[in-house]
């Protein structure tokens, strides 16, 4: 007897290890296929999690009579598990058993390999790995044919298998804050791929292999050591949004001409911009080249009728086309750091609205311009048409007249020469101009903002070619259904109107990829029916009536900037506000009732 001491604890603390997952959470697992073990403080999976599937419950082998909520023999396999949040090191072989998991969260813990028989999660549609301390990806993973979403910022990786390109169904791959310096050509085999996050890891070059990711819309490869984009790149035919802030750069890269409409350029060493390449970025909205080289600025600039911000702050720019004060969609325009010569430095410290008024004011009438037959048509007001801007420009412009209707002369003007936009904005406008509409075949940019208007008549919902439409500062409470019609309409303006929900429209517009709300009186929105847009990247309710925040808005994952300040809300704190858009939609899936 002496030789065999008796642990006399040994039942208690197998008790405790068998109580880190109380019975109550594992019954609601089997009838639910749910389990969420996020933030436990776990360093290891307990095995009765592995053998969710497998074991039999407590109740069926008392042989206990059921109601019908209770039917053990009724269970569904487990196929969602989270477990994130913990301090989990490793996993164990078992894993393989939950072969029905789709989703499987391990962000945020400290796990420095993974095993292989994550391979045999067949069923897999997203594997969560953020947050860890991987040095490596097993070749396994590649297996799982079905993975939509791998997300593993913020681990050590420093090579990519070579079988990567065997993840055929992926649409979402975060491979940023990693340590990478090269991509394996098989790269251009995701052929589903959507999302492409590769920015700050210590990439020297890019796969020629780029090319053949044709559904690829977001591209981020900022904070590299980049010092050319390949050729291939312009064959990316459904890129909208490309991030190369804090690389080596020091030209654009060829570009696809058809479908970029955000380029980030800030933080390289470009030193001039080619004007053939300008000529090409016709849907270009957004432009950004802060804290280059950039000496001259050229005209071709003028000519990006879609461009709503240019950002050249910190730059050697020393003279700047007073042209750029025409461009029909810009409403911002940051000069700052510049050596500029003829603008004040005051005036840079004004805003974008005064200082294009300003280079709108330098541009220098045109010799023939005093030939009022051929090149202006005199209006009521006195006010001159200027033929060569609709002809250049495509424009339409009749703004800050405070006056109550847009004169018939003016759309005679416009005839037969395909205005892509129009600008009546800062007047006293109760309702849209019935004229409009004869611009519907090719009218994609409309600015109605600072106006009178309560409701928007059926002309504007005729306008099928429109892409943008700015209705700030009205007094507006109602969108139309029939604007459901603008499949397009890529960025809609609401802010400063009196909408107390989110416009039930708008959820019918799956083309949407910004929406400003902030400063009305929503109290209300669908995350379910938000979720539905899914090209949606901004989103602007800011300033509103939002008594709670809806956790299911985090499932809103295309979202990359949300403005929900202002608002009366509890939760999320500030403190997670600050944070970022990234964190707050984090938080919100965190709790999302499982």
């Amino acid at each position: 007897m002496s030789g065999s001491k008796v642990d006399s604890l040994v039942g208690f603390r197998m008790a405790k290890a068998e109580l880190v997952v109380p019975d109550g959470l594992l019954k609601a697992a089997r009838k639910s296929g749910q389990l969420n073990l996020s933030g436990r403080g776990l360093t290891e999976v307990p095995q009765s999690v592995y053998r969710l599937n497998i074991d039999t419950s407590e109740e069926a082998k008392h042989n206990v009579s059921f109601g019908t909520t209770d039917r053990w023999w009724e269970q569904t396999d487990l196929a969602k598990l989270l477990l994130a949040s913990n301090q989990l090191t490793a996993l164990s072989d078992d894993i393989g058993l939950l072969c029905a998991l789709t989703v499987l969260d391990l962000h945020d813990n400290r796990l420095n390999s993974l095993p292989s028989a994550l391979g045999d999660l067949g069923e897999l549609q997203q594997l969560r790995l953020s947050h860890n301390q991987l040095k490596s990806l097993p070749v396994e993973v590649c297996a799982l044919k079905n993975l939509r979403s791998l997300t593993l910022q913020r681990n050590a990786i420093e090579n990519l298998p070579v079988q990567l390109g065997q993840l055929q169904s992926l649409t979402e791959l975060d491979l940023s804050n990693n340590l990478l310096k090269n991509l394996p050509p098989s790269l251009g085999d995701l052929t589903s791929l959507q999302k492409l996050n590769l920015c700050h890891n210590k990439l020297t070059c890019l796969p020629d292999s780029l090319a053949l990711l044709r559904n690829v819309k977001l591209l981020d490869c900022s904070n590299n050591q980049l010092t050319d984009i390949p050729v291939s790149l312009s064959q990316m035919a459904a890129l909208e949004q490309l991030y190369l802030r804090h690389n080596k750069l020091h030209l654009l890269p060829h570009l696809p001409a058809t479908s970029i409409k955000e380029l980030y350029f800030g933080n390289n060493h470009i030193e001039r911009l080619d004007p053939m390449q300008l000529l090409n970025l016709t849907e270009v909205s957004l432009l950004e080249l802060r804290d280059n080289k950039i000496k001259v600025l050229p005209e071709e600039i003028t000519l990006l009728s879609m461009l709503t911000r240019l950002d050249l702050t910190n730059n050697d720019i020393i003279t700047l086309p007073a042209s750029v004060g025409l461009l029909p969609s810009l409403t911002t325009l940051q000069l700052e750091g510049n050596p500029l010569r003829g603008i004040r430095r005051d005036l840079l410290t004004k805003g974008s609205s005064e200082l294009l008024k300003y280079l709108r004011g330098r541009i220098k009438e045109e010799p023939e311009r005093s030939d009022e037959g051929s090149t202006a048509v005199m209006l009521p007001s006195q006010a001159k048409v200027n033929l060569q801007k609709i002809k250049a420009l495509r424009l339409l412009e009749y703004s800050e007249k405070q006056t109550d209707s847009i004169p018939d002369e003016l759309f005679d003007a416009a005839a037969n020469h395909s205005v892509v936009a129009i600008d009546f904005s800062k007047n006293q406008l109760i309702s849209v101009p019935t004229r409009l509409g004869e611009l519907h075949s090719s009218l994609s940019d409309v600015n109605l903002g600072f106006n009178r208007l309560n409701c928007l008549s059926p002309e504007i919902c005729s306008l099928l070619q429109l892409m943008h439409v700015d209705l700030r500062n009205n007094q507006l409470s109602i969108l139309p259904s029939d604007m459901k019609n603008l499949t397009k309409l890529r960025s809609i303006i609401l802010n400063y109107n009196r909408f107390q929900s989110f416009p039930e429209v708008l959820y019918h517009l799956v083309s949407l990829e910004t929406v400003l709300l902030a400063n009305n009186r929503v109290g209300a929105l669908d995350p379910v029916c938000l979720k539905k847009l899914s090209h949606l990247t901004t989103l602007d309710l800011s300033n509103n009536d939002l008594l709670n925040i809806p956790p299911e808005l985090g499932l809103c994952t295309s979202l990359r900037c949300l403005s929900l300040e202002g608002n009366p809300f509890r939760t999320p704190r500030p403190a997670i506000m600050t944070k970022g858009t990234d964190v707050v939609l984090e938080y919100l899936r965190s709790r999302i009732p499982t």
